[in-house]
């Protein structure tokens, strides 16, 4: 296959134009097809009507809640969840990274188990915890985990032989090499992996809340739609994807920091 030389590197006056330029179409093609009277308002609103209902949202409740009470609703939910796979999944990917046994006695399960959407989860969770806090937990759990672990191990399977060898001919038993060793050296691969799993989990708690949950944002969606109200769903829509696009920057600024440090350490090295 013939290779292809890589286009520079946009700057930063490029990108933010390019981008403010896409959202400008995506929302004048909105508005046009919203007052064309294709659809009718009430299924296709107008952007300020959105707008105007996020901003109603802030004051006055609805399904028992402001918009950012539920959002703070589901971001507590989203922390437990996505905190409870990042310490267990990290872990268990550097020490199935290390000990072949463990590798062999949960990997067949682990195959089995994350070709399961968490969105499936669903109607077990319900029927274990109702519409309490563990059901969203369990669901985000499920959809955060994989990614979590898989890169851990993949961190853990890659590092230099050199470094363990060094390790070995100081004496330092296995737990030392995991914690000194495979930890430090995992870590961009265990940030790439919290991306995506950030992301899988803040989708999988957004379907969790529409079924099984009381409040949030996926509840008030829900509750939007029994109302048919279109502006309250899509005010559902934007809160989620702006804070999904918050998560992500934070992780990815995070990403960047830690190549640079790296890049900084094997300058100096060199």
């Amino acid at each position: 296959m013939a290779a292809y030389p890589q286009q520079a590197a946009l700057s930063r006056r490029e990108f933010w134009t390019l981008s403010l330029s896409g959202l400008a179409a995506f929302f004048g093609l909105w508005s046009a097809i919203a007052l064309s009277g294709i659809t009718p308002p009430l299924f296709l609103p107008t952007p300020w009507a959105v707008v105007e209902r996020m901003m109603e949202l802030t004051t006055q409740p609805f399904a028992g809640y402001t918009i950012q009470e539920h959002l703070i609703s589901s971001v507590g939910r989203y922390l437990m969840g996505f905190g409870l796979a990042v310490s267990v999944g990290i872990p268990l990917g550097l020490a199935m990274g290390w000990f072949r046994g463990l590798d062999a006695a949960i990997t067949p399960l682990l195959e089995a188990v994350r070709f399961v959407a968490p969105i499936a989860w669903v109607p077990f969770a319900a029927l274990w915890f109702g519409t309490g806090i563990g059901g969203p937990t369990l669901i985000i759990f499920t959809g955060a985990f994989p990614p979590a672990l898989i890169n851990a191990y993949r961190g853990a399977r890659f590092v230099e032989p050199r470094l363990i060898e060094a390790a070995r001919t100081l004496g330092a038993g296995n737990w030392r090499i995991i914690v000194e060793v495979l930890l430090p050296a995992s870590v961009p691969s265990i940030v790439a992996g919290l991306r995506i799993s950030a992301g899988l989990g803040w989708q999988s708690l957004i379907g969790a809340e529409l079924i099984v949950a009381s409040s949030g944002i996926g509840y008030l969606m829900v509750k939007g739609q029994s109302n048919i109200s279109t502006t309250t769903v899509m005010s559902g829509m934007i809160a989620i994807g702006v804070v999904g696009v918050v998560i992500d920057v934070l992780l990815r600024r995070l990403q960047s920091r830690i190549e640079t440090k790296r890049l900084g350490k094997g300058s100096a090295q060199d």
